[in-house]
């Protein structure tokens, strides 16, 4: 049993901006298994799907960014889901637009959805899929809250693309695998 959770803000004022990248891959990999994410608990939207024999929950917080970690600890706990079967999907100023980047733990890097999962998990031991959104030219809480431009927003399709086919590798051979295609 896995958990991809895709970290976001709740609220159409949000929807596809550069912080919801997590949301929006999410929902590109329900889609592409033909589902909805459309099932509310867990203070989430979230839903059940089956691929390669594997039971796979995703999971979109509603918790707004600051405080995921409430809504991933509720779906742990209640479906026994261990540390080394999730992996969480977010955005990153670090990464350059149109890229990706794994990694099986670390420090939140400063991003708030991630500090709040690694506090409530009392651990920083789970696998992440970052999505490069690129260096702010201004307020970086702007920033991240604001829509791609349309240029950005093709390299954006790109990077949530590749998300995507790596979720389905890590899920069907490995994460490990996954990583040495898409870490570059």
């Amino acid at each position: 049993m896995k958990l991809i959770v895709g970290l976001g803000n709740y609220g159409k004022e949000y929807e596809h901006t550069r912080h919801n990248m997590g949301f929006d891959v999410v929902d590109k990999f329900a889609e592409s298994l033909g589902e909805d994410i459309d099932k509310k608990g867990f203070h989430s939207l979230y839903t059940k799907v089956k691929y390669f024999d594997e039971v796979i929950y995703l999971l979109k917080p509603l918790t707004y960014m600051n405080n995921s970690g409430i809504a991933v600890k509720e779906i742990m706990d209640y479906f026994d889901i261990s540390l080394e079967d999730i992996i969480v999907i977010y955005d990153d100023m670090d990464i350059k637009i149109g890229h990706i980047k794994m990694k099986f733990d670390g420090s939140s890097g400063g991003h708030n959805g991630i500090k709040s999962i690694i506090s409530y998990l009392g651990s920083q031991n789970f696998k992440r899929i970052r999505i490069g959104i690129g260096q702010p030219t201004y307020n970086n809480i702007d920033f991240v809250l604001s829509k791609p431009s349309k240029e950005e927003q093709e390299s954006i399709n790109e990077a949530q693309k590749m998300a995507v086919d790596a979720l389905k590798i890590a899920i069907k051979e490995s994460f490990n695998k996954a990583m040495t295609i898409y870490n570059r």
